[in-house]
């Protein structure tokens, strides 16, 4: 009796039903170049999406290790440091969805899910538990390093492709972004007197025996 009130409730609600459990093959393999009307080359596509898919997952990793540091922070600068890591982070995001759209119109699949970024990011992966404030803003700046050099190589292979895009997307945004927050960063771990200002004459008298 049941049964059949269910199955009397369900008439009539057929093309309002979700359709559920949905499985087919994959529209485009991974590797693969789906050719736009972009007016340049498939080798360069393929080319620029590989380096980009690098540069995506280290970004991708280390916009989650800036999230990871600002969860974790603790001293004396954890507001300043709190509020700078948060900052970073939003714009790490940034770049990640430019660098995924890059990829996307160069006919590109673009990296997406953690297992994934994981396997193919280069940055080395931080201990699970929290650290000191400098060893966190070391770990970031390493982070940063790796990113700039690899992005200074790929922008030149764009350009000598002729992938003006993807250059301008590493130089304008990607390199120029990245030095931007080393330098916030390096000014942190400058040892300078946090209440009291060195004596310059003792300092001269110093230096000069």
């Amino acid at each position: 009796m049941a049964k059949k009130a269910a199955s009397s409730s369900l008439e009539g609600t057929e093309r309002s039903r979700p359709i559920l459990h949905q499985r087919s093959a994959e529209i485009q393999p991974y590797g693969k170049i789906a050719k736009l009307s972009i007016a340049l080359d498939l080798d360069a596509c393929a080319h620029s999406v590989e380096n980009l898919n690098q540069v995506l997952a280290d970004t991708i990793t280390l916009r989650d290790l800036y999230k990871k540091h600002h969860w974790q922070v603790a001293g004396h600068t954890f507001y300043q440091l709190h509020l700078l890591f948060d900052k970073h982070y939003e714009e790490q995001n940034e770049l990640v969805d430019s660098l995924a759209e890059r990829i996307q119109l160069l006919g590109g699949v673009s990296l997406a899910m953690a297992a994934d970024i994981a396997e193919t990011t280069i940055i080395p992966r931080p201990p699970r538990g929290r650290e000191e404030a400098p060893v966190q803003i070391s770990r970031l700046l390493e982070a940063h390093e790796i990113l700039l050099k690899e992005a200074r190589t790929m922008a030149r292979e764009a350009s000598e492709s002729g992938d003006d895009g993807t250059n301008d997307l590493l130089v304008s945004d990607i390199i120029r972004t990245n030095e931007l927050q080393v330098w916030f960063l390096s000014e942190h771990l400058v040892d300078v007197p946090l209440v009291r200002a060195d004596n310059p004459v003792q300092t001269r008298a110093a230096s000069a025996d």
